[in-house]
């Protein structure tokens, strides 16, 4: 840990408690995420879920909603000198009454309250340039400003500890006088029984509305701050009802008493969950294995954004926003690209806006196994420009990442800063975040129609097993291996049992690749009947109007660069092999395209991470007027790559090693290639290799 994150002088006293935390954390955190497969227990939710916020991204966050907020209101105030990780970027004044005890800000997955003591820091800021004393400042912020819920109580307990030493440090009898921070630990709801609810003596809409709000919160500890709540609770009759249960001297009440106490619990952290707040400032838990009882609330509540926890959380904590108000968030970047967040992605886009967003290099936040950005909604539906950071080029982790942030508020000149409207996502199959793309480029999608549309885009098959169907083309016996088929029917009759695969593989262009072969005997009729241990059946998405055709094929998984090859006739294709399906008059033009810098360009808009999908080559711009000349080169291209792969002895089409090409030109004896009968006659056949008597 760095030395300065104790130095009480340098703010460190809440990086103190975080690092404990996560530290703590660390080992259970590890065994959660990384040694169990299947869905998180309730009770592993925290250790799989939290991890202590990098303070730069903190301050991000909060200067960029409470701060931007405040210059709504102040745009000459001083405060704005203490907002260091303000972004560049356009203020909308706000005319309307302005009352700072009444800014409320919610973190409702506070973990152990780093944002909301950096939030306190700066509410001081706000009291001080109101004029108020730094004793009574910090009493309000406490009891009027901050608000936060968390489902663990361990961070919990530290929350609550940071935000009263914050008070501490202003007041010294604050702990004398028993105030209260406005942050709750969620607890799952008692049994309510006909016996304590008769001894309410309440009306029945009070008895109705108590069992109701005991059973939203029966999965409390699971499902936490994302359970939807009515909004019509008389929460003030529900209490008025509960509180003299508590205060009750029968002993034979204890066991009601106990009852009353936690619903009364419950109606506070209820209470809280349904305000309205100026500002939700929050990182959310990244969890995609949940459980059976939480799958099955968001499956109901947030079926749209439902592929990942942080996903719901984005959209229900910008519900959580008054008007005007904003949302920060930390989260894994896959919401700004792909598939499964298209409808978090459009829904956004149609009702609130991207006030700014920093997107993280690919590995620099080393605590969590995903790719991160950081962002700022405004709930308003303001089509307003907003302000874009990329960091993808600076690696060396938060700190790098940190400066570069700084850097670019400093120099708004900076070429990783862009400034763009929002509206220009909507132009982008899939609407994806893509905020770098040129004019140029979004409009080849609005006058090109997508490759989907033109052609067509296949995943392969998934076989169910891979180690019983699948094996490297020289394992099996040879007379037993099919090469060079044109379709199906003539390979089902030829009695073969084994057949090439296109399986994706290594970065590779315009050809190879070729090391597989799938057992497809008797139409894949075996393959397709089997079934897995379970008993379902396994294998599925054959595509067979498609094999054993002259295809484009690319492979799924990358360094990030795309790559694409031709595939000649006689294969299958696996779900890591996806393929075009191109028309052989466009055929070599098309795969001169996707290889293009053109298109590797248009596809890191589409999807900057490292697995490229059909979805993402189906939406590119299709240029269809074929240039003779960029043809001939690629038929160049692949006949060189051609022979290149045929000079490793993994190509079934070995001819001879290129070590000793030169002096096989000047003495033909010096090599000599022994091919069975069979193979030999299959490599003959290969369109793209040309054979000599020798």
């Amino acid at each position: 840990m760095p030395r300065d994150d104790f130095d009480v002088e340098k703010e460190g006293q809440v990086e103190i408690i975080g690092w404990l935390y996560q530290y703590y954390n660390e080992e259970p955190h590890d065994q959660v995420v990384n040694i169990n497969g299947g869905p998180v227990k309730t009770d592993d939710i925290p250790a799989a879920t939290q991890l202590f916020t990098t303070d730069w991204v903190v301050r991000y966050m909060v200067d960029n909603s409470l701060g931007k907020k405040y210059l709504e209101h102040y745009p000459d105030s001083p405060v704005k000198e203490k907002l260091k990780y303000l972004l560049p970027g356009d203020i909308t004044p706000d005319q309307s009454d302005f009352d700072i005890t009444k800014v409320q800000v919610m973190d409702n997955a506070m973990g152990s309250g780093h944002i909301l003591a950096y939030a306190f820091d700066v509410l001081m800021a706000m009291y001080g340039d109101q004029g108020y004393a730094k004793r009574e400042a910090a009493n309000s912020i406490i009891q009027n400003n901050l608000f936060g819920l968390e489902i663990d109580q361990r961070a919990f307990q530290l929350s609550y500890f940071s935000l009263m030493m914050k008070l501490r440090q202003y007041d010294r009898q604050a702990l004398n006088r028993g105030v209260m921070p406005n942050i709750h630990v969620f607890i799952a709801a008692p049994a309510v029984t006909e016996e304590f609810l008769h001894a309410l003596k309440a009306s029945s809409e009070v008895v109705n509305e108590i069992k109701d709000i005991a059973a939203h919160f029966i999965d409390a500890k699971t499902l936490g701050s994302i359970i939807e709540l009515p909004a019509n609770y008389d929460y003030a009759g529900m209490r008025n009802v509960l509180e003299p249960v508590t205060t009750a001297q029968n002993i034979s009440l204890f066991g009601n008493q106990q009852t009353a106490q936690q619903l009364l619990e419950i109606i506070a952290i209820a209470e809280t969950m349904t305000q309205r707040y100026d500002v939700v400032v929050t990182n959310p838990p990244y969890l995609n294995k949940m459980n059976s009882t939480l799958k099955k609330y968001v499956k109901k509540h947030y079926k749209d954004y439902s592929a990942d926890l942080f996903s719901v959380f984005i959209w229900h904590n910008i519900n959580m926003t008054k008007a005007n108000g904003y949302a920060g968030y930390m989260t894994p970047f896959v919401w700004m690209f792909i598939k499964s967040y298209e409808k978090l992605r459009t829904a956004l886009l149609s009702n609130v806006k991207i006030d700014s967003l920093i997107q993280l290099e690919y590995s620099a936040f080393e605590e969590a196994t995903v790719p991160i950005n950081t962002f700022v909604l405004k709930n308003t539906k303001n089509d307003g420009t907003g302000t874009y950071l990329r960091l993808s080029d600076f690696k060396g982790g938060m700190m790098i990442q940190g400066e570069k942030v700084r850097e670019a508020i400093a120099d708004p000149e900076v070429k990783y800063l862009y400034r763009t409207n929002q509206t220009n996502f909507e132009k982008i199959p899939g609407s994806p975040i893509g905020y770098w793309a040129s004019s140029s480029a979004i409009l080849q999608w609005e006058k090109r129609p997508t490759f989907s549309k033109e052609f067509k885009t296949r995943a392969g098959m998934i076989t169910g097993d891979n180690s019983k169907f699948i094996r490297l083309w020289h394992e099996p016996e040879l007379g037993s291996t099919g090469f060079g088929f044109s379709n199906r029917h003539s390979a089902k009759a030829s009695g073969m049992k084994w057949f090439p695969y296109s399986k994706g593989g290594a970065f590779r262009r315009w050809y190879g690749n070729n090391e597989y072969v799938v057992n497809w005997q008797e139409d894949g009729n075996y393959m397709r009947n089997y079934r897995d241990p379970s008993g379902k059946i396994a294998a599925h998405a054959f595509n067979v109007d498609y094999i054993f055709k002259t295809q484009v094929t690319w492979s799924a998984i990358s360094s990030g660069i795309f790559s694409a090859r031709l595939c000649p006739k006689g294969f299958l294709f696996d779900a890591s092999g996806s393929f075009g399906v191109i028309p052989q008059k466009y055929l070599i033009f098309q795969l001169g395209f996707l290889n293009s810098k053109v298109a590797q360009y248009l596809l890191e808009v589409l999807n900057p991470t490292m697995n490229f999908q059909k979805g993402n080559i189906g939406d590119l711009p299709v240029y269809l007027n074929e240039d003779t000349n960029v043809s001939n080169l690629v038929r160049s291209c692949v006949n060189i790559a051609h022979r290149d792969w045929d000079t490793a002895e993994q190509s079934w089409d070995f001819l001879g090693l290129s070590l000793f090409a030169n002096i096989a030109e000047h003495k033909p004896s010096t090599i000599l290639v022994i091919l069975e009968p069979t193979h030999a006659e299959a490599v003959a056949a290969s369109p793209l290799v040309q054979t000599k008597a020798a």
